[in-house]
């Protein structure tokens, strides 16, 4: 019996440390970034692209104000709250003193300079995607932003979801960066695509989840509750977004629907962001939506 109890816990021991191996925070290779050089102004475009402004601005900020990227913004959901941190300039506050790696592994991994798991309310998932050129020419661009001295205030989570150590689990559930609309893409399509599901993170909204916070996949884009819990987000395959690409551009240049109504809520935010891109990154994604499944 002794003998079994020691075999037991011997295994039981060698099953902790491989479950802790392999849901360990993963940091980014610093092969993948050397000798890259950041343009501010191409960076200019992934920040609008990615959406960044709409979380670490604060709130109702407008015009040269929604550069000031001091945090603050509460994003209550069924887990608790996530406050957004600032990602502003600043050394002390912000991300002023990260490297180009510490900035990069937050992006794409999900991976603090500290090594500890990001909560997914950063949509790290969909991050992965970005190359380690735009996350260069972001730091460019963020780096000319301007500073703010604001103190980042903790997320409000009860146990268990206040276990960082267990998002290594999630991470390994939601899998890697694979991109969910393949096939033969033109190059639009595969711009768009890139946008779409990487950078622009469309379906951390309007994909449904499960009781984990996992994206149901399987019905990407067609839409589902609100993560904030406040209505639905709607469906935008083809579907139900019958408008056509123009209509589609049109809308994410000045928030105009084809009936002539307007962008509201949250997609207000959105809008703001892409109205800052170049046409042909709007035509883009209107052509990768009409390339996506359409479900009911």
């Amino acid at each position: 019996m002794r003998r079994i109890l020691t075999v037991g816990l011997a295994l039981l021991l060698v099953a902790g440390a491989a479950g802790l191996w392999l849901t360990r925070p993963v940091t980014s290779d610093p092969a993948t970034l050397a000798g890259l050089t950041g343009d501010a102004g191409r960076g200019e475009r992934v920040f609008w692209a990615g959406g960044c402004a709409s979380c670490h601005a604060a709130r109702d900020a407008r015009g040269e104000a929604r550069l000031v990227l001091s945090g603050g913004l509460r994003l209550t959901t069924d887990f608790g709250t996530f406050v957004a941190p600032n990602i502003s300039p600043d050394p002390t506050h912000g991300i002023g003193a990260w490297s180009l790696e510490d900035l990069d592994s937050a992006l794409r991994h999900g991976t603090s300079p500290e090594g500890q798991h990001y909560y997914p309310s950063f949509p790290y998932t969909s991050y992965a995607h970005a190359t380690p050129q735009d996350v260069a020419d972001l730091r460019a661009f963020l780096d000319t932003l301007p500073p703010s001295d604001r103190p980042n205030e903790p997320h409000e989570l009860g146990f268990p979801y206040n276990q960082r150590m267990l998002l290594g689990g999630w991470k390994l559930l939601a899998g890697g960066p694979s991109w969910i609309v393949e096939g033969d893409l033109s190059p639009a399509e595969e711009r768009g695509r890139y946008l779409v599901e990487g950078l622009g993170h469309c379906g951390e909204c309007h994909t449904a989840r499960n009781a984990l916070g996992l994206r149901d996949t399987g019905r990407w884009l067609a839409g589902g509750p609100n993560p904030e819990g406040r209505g639905t987000i709607p469906n935008i395959t083809p579907a139900r977004l019958d408008w056509s690409e123009g209509d589609i551009a049109e809308y994410l240049s000045s928030g105009f629907t084809p009936e002539y109504d307007s962008a509201g809520g949250q997609m207000a935010d959105v809008v703001r962001n892409t109205g800052q891109l170049p046409d042909e990154d709007r035509r883009a994604i209107a052509a990768y939506l009409k390339k996506v499944p359409g479900i009911e």
